[in-house]
């Protein structure tokens, strides 16, 4: 059934988006020269998917290799793994949570509105140097989380080495950015009766935010964060492919040798803390928001 002559065809702008992203997607398929053909592995790939892929239901609880003599066993060096991967993630998203949550505030428009610094407030090169603050505050947001984590791995190692600083810098500096991105988003989408309820009541600017606005976007920022740092846990245990002591460092090995339940064991063993992370977030949301 066509539409009624004079209005517009019902795509509407996500349709339209759709629409417009086809022609760019099958330039970029044959820009890269991909064919179906190639998407199916070769013979020696197969055997090696299916060895993996068949290991799934057998994960180790031993090594499958020959070991020194005094060498941890093998769930004993699980759980070192775990424990310094989890380590890691919570020093790196330390650091994010504080630096992300002071720029969230300093990005947000909600924060320079409510609680208005006087220089923020006042005309002239007050508001000019207002102007300032957030564009630099949302220019240096916008830098830290365009760097890829692995990108800024590349860079710490060859200033620090093998040294923990590297993991914990490498994750910290774009989980600020995010973090502070979706915290100034979540500031200025909050419900703001409670703030013009205390503003009309003639509360300081600082107590109409601190206590109007900051506490409706609470729930949703820890939930985040939460998220956040469930991501920080897996890329501390990335990490260890560039040989920091993490779960990815004894992946790695195990997977080039071959070992394939050893693998599934360690993949098993990052999804159980994700889970237990997942729940926790959510105990702890439903707390806030009671």
């Amino acid at each position: 059934m066509n539409p009624p002559e004079g209005r517009p065809f019902p795509v509407g702008r996500r349709g339209l988006l759709l629409l417009l992203a086809l022609p760019l997607a099958a330039a970029s398929v044959w820009a890269l020269d991909l064919s179906l053909a190639q998407l199916w592995p070769h013979a020696g790939g197969r055997r090696l998917a299916l060895e993996f892929f068949q290991a799934a239901v057998q994960p180790a609880f031993d090594y499958q290799h020959p070991v020194p003599s005094g060498t941890p066993a093998f769930l004993s060096r699980l759980g070192q793994a775990i424990y310094r991967t989890v380590l890691f993630a919570a020093a790196a998203m330390s650091v994010a949570l504080v630096a992300g949550f002071f720029l969230g505030l300093l990005a947000s428009q909600s924060w320079w509105r409510t609680s208005g610094h006087a220089l923020g407030r006042r005309r002239g090169w007050g508001k000019v140097w207002r102007g300032i603050c957030f564009a630099a505050v949302r220019l240096l947001i916008a830098l830290l989380r365009s760097i890829h984590e692995l990108l800024w791995a590349v860079i710490f190692l060859a200033a620090f080495g093998l040294h923990p600083a590297t993991a914990i810098l490498a994750i910290a500096l774009p989980y600020t950015g995010t973090l502070a991105k979706i915290f100034s988003e979540m500031l200025d989408e909050a419900p703001t009766g409670s703030a013009a309820a205390l503003q009309a009541l003639g509360a300081p600017p600082a107590w109409v935010f601190g206590f109007g606005l900051l506490p409706r976007a609470l729930p949703d920022m820890a939930a985040y964060a939460f998220y956040r740092f469930e991501c920080a846990i897996r890329s501390a245990a990335v990490m260890g492919f560039f040989g920091i002591p993490t779960l990815g460092m004894y992946l790695k090995a195990s997977f080039d040798n071959l070992h394939f339940r050893e693998v599934w064991t360690y993949l098993y063993a990052l999804f159980l803390v994700v889970v237990l992370l997942e729940v926790w977030s959510w105990k702890l949301r439903r707390a806030l928001v009671a």
